[in-house]
């Protein structure tokens, strides 16, 4: 059997500059959750805050674990779920369906402080992604939802506007979702730098595997167990002493 290359005029092979193309247009991730986008997620712990005043959270161990659940079975996996819905409603032109996942989504938060968490952060997502990355896809969207849209549905939205696949957009939302909250829980516990570090580390497969399972989601997926930090977000409202909002 002879296997033949071939080659472009560049000296790239074609499976080569697949790969390329592929990662090039993923690209604009990189910036949209980057802690430098202005979404202000570093004022938000999705209750951990609480968590380690009541002791559930107090070294890197407790950390993983808490942070493991919530993308497994928390918030985050319903959000990776409207994120997966949002994406595809933008990309198939269904902008019913777009708006039912983004009414779904802002009905959705089980407390004011998740509330403000996901629609703050959503809006101001839409903002400054309005502003610097907006183009006929993106409009078309938000003259069906507005700009005053859920956090995932947000992100959802401006990455199928892009044609960035889903299922790198579902990882690595949820490997910033993991990252800001290990970022918060290193601000909160006596926990170094080092250690966060390999917390996100270890969460990487789960992030993976999470991903794979929202990218074949519907709205009816959404829902959860993770009913402690539903309980924290609640608790987080009337905290004596807190460093986040959430």
């Amino acid at each position: 059997m002879v296997i033949v290359t071939i080659t472009t005029i560049t000296g790239m092979t074609t499976s080569a500059k697949a790969k390329t193309e592929s990662a090039n247009s993923a690209l604009p991730l990189l910036a949209w959750l980057s802690p430098a986008f202005p979404v202000g997620s570093f004022a938000y712990s999705h209750g951990i805050e609480w968590a380690f005043e009541s002791g559930d959270v107090t070294d890197a161990g407790s950390t993983r674990e808490w942070i493991a659940n919530l993308i497994d079975c928390g918030g985050p996996w319903s959000d990776a779920v409207l994120l997966a819905c949002a994406h595809r409603a933008v990309s198939a032109k269904e902008y019913d369906a777009l708006k039912e996942a983004s009414e779904f989504a802002s009905a959705f938060a089980p407390s004011k402080e998740r509330k403000l968490e996901t629609m703050a952060q959503g809006a101001a997502f839409m903002q400054a992604a309005d502003a610097a990355w907006s183009n006929r896809r993106f409009e078309n969207a938000v003259s069906a939802v507005g700009k005053e849209v859920a956090y995932p549905v947000a992100v959802g939205i401006a990455a199928a506007a892009h044609e960035i696949a889903l299922r790198v957009t579902l990882e690595s939302y949820l490997l910033a979702v993991v990252s800001n909250f290990v970022s918060a829980a290193v601000r909160l516990i006596p926990l170094g730098q080092t250690d966060g570090t390999k917390i996100v580390a270890a969460l990487t497969p789960l992030v993976r595997e999470i991903a794979a399972r929202a990218e074949k989601s519907t709205l009816d997926d959404a829902g959860g167990a993770a009913i402690r930090s539903d309980i924290a977000s609640m608790k987080h409202e009337t905290q004596y002493t807190r460093l986040f909002r959430s």
